[in-house]
């Protein structure tokens, strides 16, 4: 007699609720209080999935999945990190906890440069809250109901939509608004779902967003994006969720329509593609005719091994995904624990690159979804006797820059764009304007604000990342 097993049902936990968490009373003391205190500033959000079965809480806090999850102390300067523990736990003064918490959220660039003032699209003058559009053929989505995740990424470059900022804040009520730009916009080829995760949505509520983009009057739109982290982080939703076959159904609709449906999967590091239940997920979707794209940021203490690399792209191959990017990390939010210099990123990808078969080869990087577009570091040469960083645009604003290479001075320490200067004596970039060029210097930064996280840089008018790596 065969007795059937439960489905797992999704309990997540919070700053509010982690203490009733089983591994919360093993965890050092240390530990637990960075958990209280830095989950005031920035996003916490995890799940039993992640902590039973993506956590080796032998190896904590080393653990790549911990602190890809987990809030930790250094992720504040030092004397931040004292005077907020100070009033969290020793005070509690609730007004100048939230007083000192805005502080430092200010401080960390929420929004990187060109996100509100530059990647806004409007109709007849009126801006269209929730949508992005940077690069002309693809526009960005943000649906209200997506706008949480099934857990947060301690680095997460979209970290203010989840801390109550709403002024910073990109979500749309409905979809009438997208459908209406589209129509006028012809030359845009594809809309990118994101978030927030849109696969926290039920099957229901995601078609009331996707449908829409079936329409005859929309057969410009050749490829829709699904941005999430749910394939790492809660692979259920495509395997035993009690509307895991309708979301299958609905991707089939989707290519059935005549589309491309993209699912932009973040994996950022091979253990959350070893569980069968993971590896399950990546097979049930590709089965459905939709792709999977794997894309990930390289972060310091997390994913820093080319070995980890060529495993998850090598993994994804044999599943049937598609590795596609290697991000170097953005200049918000927490970027001093996490950055890794350019130089470092270039040689991880190539360590990695050189470990796999050509079907890995597929993916791209370093690329930095900078304010111009996306640079991807392709090299670093002498030339004319000079070291240098060769880059190119994979995408930019200016359609004619794309793949056209420049160099840039070799830089040991320059973690960003912004951190570069050009090659060969010239004075500014192809790409900047006299009046552009002061946007490679760092600002006066505010009073125990690191410096680099006030700099420029892009943010969520990437077109092929989220909040999770997304």
């Amino acid at each position: 007699m065969l007795v059937e097993v439960a489905a797992p049902r999704f309990k997540p936990y919070t700053r509010l609720t982690i203490q009733q968490a089983p591994q919360w009373a093993a965890m050092p003391t240390h530990l637990q209080e960075a958990v209280l205190v830095v989950s005031r500033v920035l996003p916490f959000r995890t799940n039993q999935y992640v902590m039973d079965e993506l956590i080796n809480w032998d190896n904590v806090p080393d653990d790549p999945i911990y602190r890809l999850t987990f809030p930790h102390e250094d992720m504040l300067a030092p004397e931040d990190y004292a005077l907020l523990r100070d009033l969290v736990l020793v005070k509690q003064d609730e007004v100048a906890i939230e007083r000192e918490v805005r502080r430092l959220r200010l401080g960390m660039n929420p929004h990187p440069a060109g996100q509100m003032t530059h990647n806004v699209p409007s109709i007849d003058g009126v801006p269209l809250r929730g949508l992005q559009h940077k690069y002309k053929e693809t526009v960005l989505f943000f649906p209200s109901a997506g706008q949480t995740c099934h857990a947060y990424c301690t680095f997460c470059f979209r970290w203010p939509q989840f801390v109550g900022m709403d002024d910073l804040k990109f979500d749309a009520k409905e979809s009438n608004e997208l459908v209406s730009y589209l129509k006028l916009h012809p030359e845009v080829t594809d809309v990118l779902i994101t978030g927030g995760d849109p696969l926290i949505m039920s099957t229901r509520a995601l078609a009331g967003y996707l449908e829409p983009l079936l329409a005859p009057e929309l057969a410009h739109i050749q490829n829709i994006r699904i941005g999430t982290k749910s394939v790492s982080y809660w692979p259920h939703r495509f395997v035993t969720d009690k509307d895991a076959d309708e979301l299958l159904q609905l991707f089939r609709k989707v290519v059935d329509a005549g589309k491309n449906l993209s699912v932009m999967g973040h994996y950022n590091h091979p253990a959350e593609l070893r569980p069968a239940i993971a590896q399950r997920a990546v097979k049930r979707i590709v089965g459905s005719g939709a792709t999977l794209r794997m894309q990930a940021p390289l972060i310091r203490h997390i994913n820093e091994d080319p070995a980890g690399w060529a495993e998850l792209w090598t993994t994804g191959v044999r599943l049937g995904a598609i590795p596609y990017y290697m991000f170097v990390e953005r200049d918000t939010g927490p970027s001093h624990y996490f950055r890794l210099p350019l130089a470092k990123a270039y040689e991880t990808f190539q360590a990695a690159y050189q470990q796999v078969s050509g079907l890995a080869r597929t993916v791209r990087g370093p690329s930095m979804s900078a304010f111009p577009g996306k640079v991807a570091i392709d090299g670093i040469v002498t030339i004319g006797g000079e070291k240098v960083f060769a880059l190119q645009f994979l995408q930019a604003r200016n359609p004619d820059w794309a793949r056209r290479p420049f160099y840039a001075k070799f830089d040991p320490e320059a973690t960003w764009l912004d951190d570069l200067v050009p090659a060969f004596g010239e004075v500014r970039f192809f790409f900047e304007t006299e009046e552009e060029e002061p946007h490679r210097v760092i600002p006066i930064a505010a009073p125990r604000v690191h410096a680099h996280a006030a700099t420029a840089g892009d943010g969520a008018g990437d077109m092929d990342t989220m909040s999770t790596g997304t």
